[in-house]
């Protein structure tokens, strides 16, 4: 997947727990909860810059590897280190059996399942 392009947040889970993990203070929490980030990224091979740009027009900008630690930082300036891994779904699965009579088969591609039922003719 090509990650380079202009993001826009549609929804987050698990945002306060996070944000309590990193240490930003709960102010910044209430101010950052509902905003509609852009996070804009450039990808050279293993090499990313991440940029999240708010609607306040404050900026963070963090670059990594894939596969090695970085120096990263939050919007209310704590530092860290975090090593960012490149995912990628596992190849496609299938299974068939037959059960009641039926063949049943299932394929799976990432988050993606195709179920199929078919009678015998």
């Amino acid at each position: 997947m090509a990650f380079a392009g202009k993001w826009e947040t549609e929804s987050q889970e698990g945002y306060d727990e996070f944000c309590k993990l990193l240490g930003i203070p709960a102010e910044t929490m209430e101010k950052g909860r509902d905003y509609k980030l852009i996070t804009e990224v450039t990808q050279n091979g293993a090499d990313f810059t991440w940029t999240q740009v708010y609607p306040t027009d404050a900026r963070v900008t963090n670059t990594f590897t894939i596969g090695k630690e970085s120096d990263m930082v939050t919007i209310g300036g704590k530092k860290f280190k975090m090593m960012m891994t490149l995912l990628t779904p596992p190849p496609p699965h299938h299974t068939s059996e037959i059960c009641g009579g039926k063949l049943i088969e299932i394929s799976t591609s990432g988050s993606h399942v195709l179920k199929r039922t078919s009678k015998k003719i």
